[in-house]
């Protein structure tokens, strides 16, 4: 679908357009066929070509895509179209402005996200730097990175409807084969923890507990299903011991009574963190429980307003704070939370279970920020799934990932995948 839009005029342009490049186009598709659930954003540029490859920015946010998309193309573009490209504050400012006057966090913050990464792109390809540059970076060389125990298709496909991007949170179980951690954190587990210590991985964080949420409503938990949840954990530290870090993600499924059985159940395995066990509606709540919680508690990528991640602060109902940057508002809104928890010094968590531009931006953070710790990934999609979406690999070293040195985010769609045929295609330029 292509669309075309005059340059608007008006109070909403001041000051955003007094030099730079101009954004001349905006294109988004849904990749149903390699992960539905994900929206990839090229923000086309005048600013010709550096050494023979366009300038183009590339941003993606993930769930519900075609509702992000439309907040670009219907909403966004008028704003977007003809502007200076440079402009990044002046450009979230007031696209933020404007969707939180409609309560917007949800498609529109995710829309924000994607084309917040893209306008950091343009800034660094323009000046050559990385992200982490542009920052104050380099704080480190390298990032730790732990393991999330999803399989190859985990995010992936929704075998229904294929077209659909499925319930996040309620993955594939797996089967037996390479890669399929999912799987094998549940049934081979002291095998996989021993091939991830290999392989240098610092940690490694599972979701034992859903099926039991499935069982139960997330209310109530007997001792079997403790033992059920527990299980993996024990085997993993008969296993290696303390030779890796391990972390439970709940996925918010749970209230505070089972919660707290699964937190005092958990002191025996020490894990670094329990993440999301409690659904994030109520910050009273959170608080409640990380105060009586003997394991640390991290806290969420479900938020999404930077106000959300200072309530939860302010309420001490965090050990660790996990932020996704493209849920937040993008690099932007990333850097700012990243700072309001390290005045309350409670540290920084990068989630990553999604796409990899939300990866790389992760890394553009970590690489100029003392306040994160740690950077999610799934090594099943490092090898399976992101080869199919940029044209640079992801690499991990011995538990790391070196900070990237190519200009910007570090990778780039691959161009395939903007084929003005495909069903998940559309475009807005400027006329």
């Amino acid at each position: 679908m292509s669309e075309h839009l005059e340059r608007a005029s008006g109070p909403t342009q001041t000051h955003a357009y007094r030099s730079g490049p101009r954004i001349v186009g905006l294109e988004t598709v849904v990749p149903h066929e390699i992960m539905p659930g994900l929206l990839a954003l090229r923000v086309l540029t005048d600013a010709g070509t550096l050494d023979g490859v366009p300038v183009i920015g590339h941003g993606e946010t993930y769930y519900i895509p075609t509702a992000a998309a439309a907040v670009i193309h219907d909403f966004m573009a008028p704003r977007l179209l003809g502007a200076d490209a440079l402009a990044i504050e002046s450009h979230w400012r007031f696209l933020f402005e404007r969707i939180t006057a409609f309560g917007g966090a949800g498609a529109e913050l995710r829309a924000l996200s994607a084309v917040d990464l893209a306008l950091w792109d343009i800034s660094g390809q323009l000046t050559n730097r990385p992200i982490w540059r542009l920052l104050g970076g380099p704080v480190r060389d390298t990032i730790p990175v732990y393991n999330s125990c999803g399989g190859p298709f985990y995010g992936r496909t929704n075998r229904r409807t294929p077209t659909a991007s499925g319930w996040p949170g309620h993955g594939d179980p797996g089967q037996p084969g390479p890669l399929e951690d999912n799987w094998a954190s549940m049934n081979t587990p002291g095998d996989l923890a021993e091939e991830l210590v290999a392989l240098g991985y610092r940690g490694m964080k599972l979701w034992s507990f859903d099926a039991v949420y499935r069982r139960r409503a997330g209310h109530y938990l007997t001792a079997g299903d403790l033992d059920e949840g527990l299980k993996p954990f024990r085997e993993i530290r008969d296993r290696v011991g303390d030779a890796i870090e391990l972390m439970l993600d709940g996925h918010g499924f749970f209230s505070l009574a089972a919660a707290r059985q699964i937190a005092d159940a958990m002191q025996q395995v020490r894990p670094l963190w329990l993440e999301d066990v409690l659904r994030p509606d109520s910050i009273a709540t959170m608080a409640a429980l990380r105060r009586d919680s003997p394991v640390p508690i991290a806290v969420s990528e479900m938020l999404m307003t930077a106000d959300q991640y200072r309530q939860v602060l302010a309420a001490e109902a965090a050990d660790y704070v996990m932020i996704d940057p493209t849920w937040v508002g993008g690099i932007t809104a990333t850097r700012r939370i990243t700072d309001l928890a390290q005045l309350h010094n409670v540290p920084t968590l990068m989630h990553d279970c999604t796409g990899p531009l939300t990866l790389l931006a992760g890394i553009q953070i970590a690489g100029s920020h003392t306040g994160v710790v740690f950077q999610e990934t799934v090594r099943a999609h490092l090898a399976t799934l992101y080869p199919q979406l940029i044209d640079r690999p992801i690499e991990i070293t011995a538990g790391e990932i070196d900070l990237p040195e190519t200009s910007g985010l570090g990778a780039r769609w691959l161009p395939d995948l903007f084929d003005p045929d495909h069903p998940g295609y559309r475009i807005s330029e400027l006329k």
